[in-house]
């Protein structure tokens, strides 16, 4: 299936859809880097007024909480395989399809491209349905590891816990990150994943078990 039945929208511009699902070697130079930069702006906007909109008793804290939960890395991966976004993808690297970043990087681009072509209008149409059902099953504001270590953190009186990246090895397309994070008085603890973000999660979340069991 073309990537316009998908989605449910035809360019009018043409020459956006090549952009979106071209991947360079390495990504050094992939066309819809910039589309992306775009995307995750006009995503940004949609999902604050939606979630503006639908919580209306909400803390900006809690708002907060839950856009990071919708627009995070992982988020987009899902969602651009649910679209089976990665058929449509033209590579040398077959691999590539299946990364997570990029995957997440061209649904944005796709955002963006819809945004050019449409407008703003355009764009919606196709994020709205597509975040309907996770904005709806979000009973609670989503906490994630790093936001749960540094509340512990100021609530303990240590400051702000401290990432450092120790290793990054793998080519560019599938980098692999350890981090180490740090708070006074407490070893340093280490995670590893297939991003600084994700890396620096599985950090703070290996150190709030440390920290739990030892209490």
């Amino acid at each position: 299936m073309t990537l316009e039945k998908k989605i449910g929208y035809i360019f009018k511009d043409k020459t956006l859809i090549t952009q979106i699902i071209t991947l360079a070697h390495g990504r050094k130079a992939a066309s819809y880097e910039r589309l992306e930069f775009l995307g995750d702006r006009v995503l940004g906007l949609t999902i604050a007024e939606l979630l503006y909109k639908q919580h209306p008793k909400e803390s900006e804290g809690d708002l907060a909480k839950r856009f990071t939960a919708l627009v995070r890395e992982e988020t987009l991966a899902i969602l651009a395989h649910n679209l089976s976004l990665h058929e449509n993808l033209k590579t040398n690297e077959p691999e590539l399809r299946y990364n997570q970043s990029i995957l997440a990087d061209v649904l944005e681009a796709l955002m963006g491209a819809l945004y050019l072509d449409g407008g703003i209008k355009a764009a919606q149409n196709f994020i709205i349905p597509l975040y309907t059902d996770l904005i709806n099953q979000k009973i609670q504001p989503p906490v994630d590891s790093k936001t749960m270590l540094q509340e512990w953190s100021l609530k303990h009186k240590l400051g702000l816990p401290v990432y450092n990246t120790i290793d990054r090895t793998g080519p560019d397309h599938a980098p692999h990150f350890k981090i180490e994070v740090k708070l006074p008085g407490y070893k340093g603890v280490t995670g590893e994943g297939s991003s600084k973000r994700h890396a620096e999660q599985a950090a703070a979340e290996q150190f709030l078990k440390k920290v739990s069991f030892d209490e």
